[in-house]
């Protein structure tokens, strides 16, 4: 008989009493499921000579999320992007932007398959929650920006049965969707096609990303779905005043509906886009197309310019954390999630990429939050939101 099985039969009989304990001690960070809701770091899944699983050096590699350090304990896992630049709205420029989005899709599934022992593709809750049981990383899809979907709704359900199970109708400029929060308005909002978008998203069961959308998108959004909206990676207005933030009076109405914000590092100040950091950004975006050599060369120029020109300016982990608690309080922790835009530029420093996230728990701890806070805000709310969606689609057929 074990150990374990002579003090039960102990305790059973009278023998012995259990010992007493005291309340239970607070989780630490790494006893979390932790998801982000926007990782951009597909980009560098085709990299020469790299690899997710490896060791990088943020002083020698621009990347902020890589498996090691996932496995040691700061982040389980979210939403890997196919992002898909915006081109002409042409047939031309969806065709070529389809093939593309095709191939991102096809590149994380081939990275993801590479380590079949470590990471495991997601497609519902229960996934995320089976994966986190057996001690696997958790890879959900998302699709940023629908441009590459043309004016045919039905490649939708292609990228649903590819695993899509978040996505955004618009990104930096409008299209042929909806207004985007970085251009001027052309269609006040959804366009008509935009309109069908929501009711197919809402068919399949996919969530709907408001993140880059105007106000006036949006605010159409948020009336015609039948689901709760997240926002991927957006910051609160309150901190500052840009279209890509959402204003407190939103905040409110996308948790009256059941939505959640996940909040991001991201525009906290102006984007210090300069002439030289926009040619570094337009090579960033294409490294994978860089040479081992290109990429050091270009992380050295990038490391010099943010020692003069920070691309968020001030910003730094205490404002992201003012930020953050303001979000809290006008939404409720029933309706605030993360995600910082790893990869896609994000990160400020103090919260310089995804091993700093026990710093976020920690402060979250000071201004008193519990551990059933921390579980909602950190993967709960978001596997709600994807779980309702589903949960609409299975009904609604």
């Amino acid at each position: 008989m074990t150990k374990r099985l002579v003090f039960l039969a102990l305790l059973l009989s009278g023998c012995v009493t259990a010992p007493q304990t005291g309340p239970a001690a607070p989780r630490a960070h790494k006893d979390f499921l932790v998801l982000d809701t926007h990782l951009d770091t597909p980009l560098h899944f085709a990299r020469p000579g790299w690899s997710f699983a490896g060791h990088h050096d943020p002083a020698t590699d621009l990347v902020q999320v890589d498996m090691e350090r996932m496995e040691a304990g700061v982040l389980e896992g979210g939403f890997f992007a196919i992002y898909t630049e915006q081109g002409p709205l042409t047939p031309k420029g969806y065709a070529d932007a389809l093939a593309y989005a095709r191939g991102r899709s096809d590149l994380i599934d081939s990275t993801l398959a590479k380590f079949p022992d470590k990471i495991g593709p997601a497609l519902t809750p229960d996934d995320a929650l089976r994966l986190n049981r057996d001690g696997k990383l958790v890879a959900f899809k998302s699709m940023e920006n629908s441009y590459e979907l043309g004016e045919d709704l039905s490649l939708l359900k292609e990228f649903h049965d590819r695993g899509v199970r978040l996505a955004g109708p618009v990104h930096g400029a409008n299209n042929q969707f909806a207004d985007s929060s970085g251009d001027k308005p052309r269609w006040n909002g959804l366009s008509p096609l935009g309109r069908k978008w929501v009711a197919e998203m809402n068919r399949l069961g996919m969530v709907i990303d408001a993140s880059h959308a105007s106000d006036d998108t949006f605010d159409q959004m948020l009336e015609l779905s039948k689901t709760p909206l997240l926002l991927s990676h957006s910051s609160g207005r309150w901190a500052f005043d840009h279209p890509r933030n959402l204003d407190d009076e939103r905040i409110r109405k996308l948790a009256a509906k059941g939505g959640a914000i996940c909040v991001s590092t991201i525009f906290l100040a102006n984007m210090n886009m300069t002439p030289e950091r926009a040619a570094l950004f337009t090579r960033y975006e294409h490294i994978s197309d860089l040479s081992p050599e290109e990429q050091v060369e270009l992380v050295r120029k990038w490391r010099e310019l943010d020692k003069t020109q920070p691309i968020w300016g001030k910003a730094d982990f205490e404002r992201y954390m003012e930020m953050v608690l303001h979000v809290i309080k006008v939404a409720g922790v029933d309706h605030v999630c993360f995600g910082a835009d790893w990869d896609g530029g994000g990160g400020l420093p103090g919260i310089d990429d995804i091993s700093m996230l026990p710093n976020v728990t920690a402060r979250l701890r000071a201004a008193g939050y519990s551990d059933a806070d921390l579980d909602r805000m950190w993967s709960g709310n978001i596997l709600r939101v994807v779980g309702e969606a589903q949960r609409y689609a299975a009904v609604s057929h």
